[in-house]
């Protein structure tokens, strides 16, 4: 019984992994403002499937991951869309998304260098500021 729910539950999976991906080019037909606002909903699901993950499964209270999901989105378009220097960067996706996961984890390595000092309280209120 729980191998056929289990078989049930990925035959489900997989159907609306699979719409999601023919979604954007279903909706392209009527328009490019629907594909722009299906972005913006499935940019609002991470965050929320974010939130989720630290505060309902690791029972954390803190929302300092939208600070670098920001500046990894921020830092994405700024090596990939030509708008740094005189010429532009204008970096692929192979290499933008790499380096700026890069950068956002230095973020955080020299955010956590400053306030290790902090006792756990001053620490949380800092995160959620």
């Amino acid at each position: 019984m729980n191998d056929v729910i289990r078989r049930n539950k990925l035959v489900a999976f997989l159907v609306a992994a699979l719409a999601l991906l023919v979604l954007p080019f279903l909706l392209q037909i009527a328009g490019n403002a629907w594909v722009r606002i299906l972005d913006i909903a499935l940019l609002y699901v991470l965050l929320a499937l974010g939130l989720n993950i630290v505060v309902g499964y690791a029972g954390l209270l803190d929302l300092g991951y939208v600070a670098f999901f920001g500046f990894g989105a921020y830092g994405y378009a700024l090596v990939s869309s030509g708008q740094i220097g005189a010429n532009g960067i204008h970096w692929p996706t192979y290499l933008s998304i790499p380096l700026v996961m890069i950068a956002a984890a230095g973020l955080r390595r020299f955010r956590a260098g400053h306030t290790s000092s902090l006792d756990l309280n001053a620490d949380a209120a800092l995160t959620l500021s």
